[in-house]
């Protein structure tokens, strides 16, 4: 509006019609960016959601193992709510890994490091715990996560997935990053009624009981494509 009104009052014009084009020689170069969502076939990266006081973002959680004494090693500027989280996660995938067919010789002699990158920006809370444990087992099982998905929800030393909140503004943002299917926690399905109309056509939506419905949506087979069929207990709406 200022722009338009000094050139009315400069006498260059009378009116002044701005189009998205304009947008840079008016106001600059943009000052903050919303993070995409990330296309790789590396293991131990998973695609998480975060709220915020302005709206929701994606974030991601990255996982590797190195040489070390079993520490587990958490770095990104990590609240204590989420670092709970992380040891929950990696408690849950030693429990497990009989199940998951990871060889127990793997967990020895290593150190386990996770990353939230933007580590300037301060993160807490629970619902990290389900992208967490997707991105540890799928480091352990050295399969891929399937990069469309993303993921929220607490997760339970018994396996289970726990609602959280936030639920609207985390949808929002996978839908921004260009995602179009996201794992929640299956008492968060009542929330989905909050979304607009136009989002919940455009969104699949994977409702969560326990850790082994995110295992078998999220991970697929090194080598392989994710495809619409790997999806189950899918909602449409």
């Amino acid at each position: 509006m200022r722009h338009a009104a000094l050139r009315i009052a400069e006498g260059e014009h009378q009116q002044v019609h701005i189009d998205a084009a304009d947008l840079d020689a008016i106001l600059g170069s943009k000052k903050f960016e919303h993070e995409l969502a990330l296309h790789t076939d590396l293991p131990g990266v998973a695609t998480g959601l975060a709220w915020t006081p302005v709206g929701g973002d994606i974030l991601f959680i990255e996982a590797t193992r190195v040489n070390g004494s079993g520490r587990l090693i958490l770095t990104g500027q990590l609240g204590d709510v989420m670092k709970e989280s992380a040891q929950a996660a990696l408690t849950l995938v030693k429990a497990r890994a009989s199940d998951l067919n990871i060889p127990a010789s793997l967990f020895d002699g290593v150190d386990v490091h996770l990353h939230v990158p933007a580590g300037a920006i301060p993160k807490d809370g629970p619902s990290a715990g389900v992208a967490m444990f997707i991105a540890l087992t799928s480091l352990f099982t050295n399969r891929p996560v399937c990069h469309d998905v993303a993921m929220t929800g607490e997760i339970s030393l018994r396996g289970l997935v726990l609602p959280v909140g936030g639920i609207k503004e985390k949808i929002l943002a996978a839908e921004r990053a260009g995602l179009r299917k996201v794992l929640l926690p299956a008492r968060n399905q009542k929330d989905l009624r909050d979304l607009p109309e136009a989002t919940r056509m455009a969104m699949q939506f994977v409702l969560l009981e326990t850790a082994d419905d995110a295992i078998q949506t999220a991970l697929r087979q090194p080598g392989t494509h994710s495809t619409a069929s790997e999806f189950k207990l899918v909602l449409k709406l």
